[in-house]
């Protein structure tokens, strides 16, 4: 399933690498790809991966928050 969420607090390319990162470490998620410019994620995720469990990865690897 691919998904896109909004994400807040996003600001250079380290930030998109640091929330790609994290959003690739919740086991089920097969690709994601930040977008700096639209200040967006989209995410191509399977089973066990939820949007609840992406958006605690990107909310707790630094000052960014990921809304549902």
């Amino acid at each position: 399933m691919k998904q896109t969420f909004s994400v807040s607090g996003m600001k250079c390319v380290h930030c998109k690498a640091n929330v790609e990162n994290a959003i690739k470490g919740v086991n089920g998620v097969v690709a994601a790809e930040a977008n700096l410019n639209e200040a967006n994620v989209t995410v191509d995720f399977e089973a066990p991966a939820t949007p609840e469990a992406i958006r605690a990865a990107v909310n707790g690897a630094g000052r960014y928050e990921l809304s549902l």
